[in-house]
């Protein structure tokens, strides 16, 4: 079995935000939509059932982690791909006659008391080669190194839901 990997996933709150996600079933969503190809390809070629996510919200006031959920189904095809009334619609798959893009299932498993920005997140030295600090970064799915994803949580104090 590979080793455990970290990831941060970006979602925009006004779409679909953490509190989205435990509101689902078993507090587990299909993450769909990723139309950027290295995420897809970190997704279908590196995830693995038990991995373990931050999940960050975007295009927010202030942008941040708010909690974390793990991988609870590894890549499969994204059917939103193949639907024209979806606005993940990829007239490409069509014309293949399946999904060219992929997508998870996650399930939210703690919440953070201490809501983490980007500002303060900026702020930690030991933070300053993170994915997601770097200038012109701006992947929707992110790797997390595993001293980052420690540092993070002894700062975000998680809670279980």
């Amino acid at each position: 079995m590979a080793k455990k990997r970290y990831w941060l996933m970006k979602t925009e709150p006004d779409v679909f935000s953490f509190d989205d996600l435990v509101s689902r079933p078993d507090r587990t969503e299909p993450w769909d939509g990723i139309r950027n190809y290295q995420a897809r390809n970190m997704m279908r070629d590196e995830f693995q059932t038990g991995d373990e996510v931050l999940i960050y919200h975007s295009n927010a006031k202030p942008p941040g982690i708010v909690g974390v959920a793990k991988v609870v189904r590894e890549a499969y095809p994204d059917p939103t791909a193949l639907d024209p009334t979806s606005k993940y619609f990829d007239e490409k798959s069509v014309q293949n006659g399946e999904s060219r893009w992929v997508m998870v299932d996650v399930q939210a498993t703690k919440r953070f008391r201490n809501f983490l920005s980007l500002n303060k997140l900026r702020d930690i030295e030991d933070l300053a080669d993170m994915a997601l600090l770097r200038k012109g970064q701006r992947l929707s799915i992110q790797p997390v190194s595993a001293s980052e994803w420690t540092l993070i949580l002894q700062l975000g104090k998680p809670q279980s839901l």
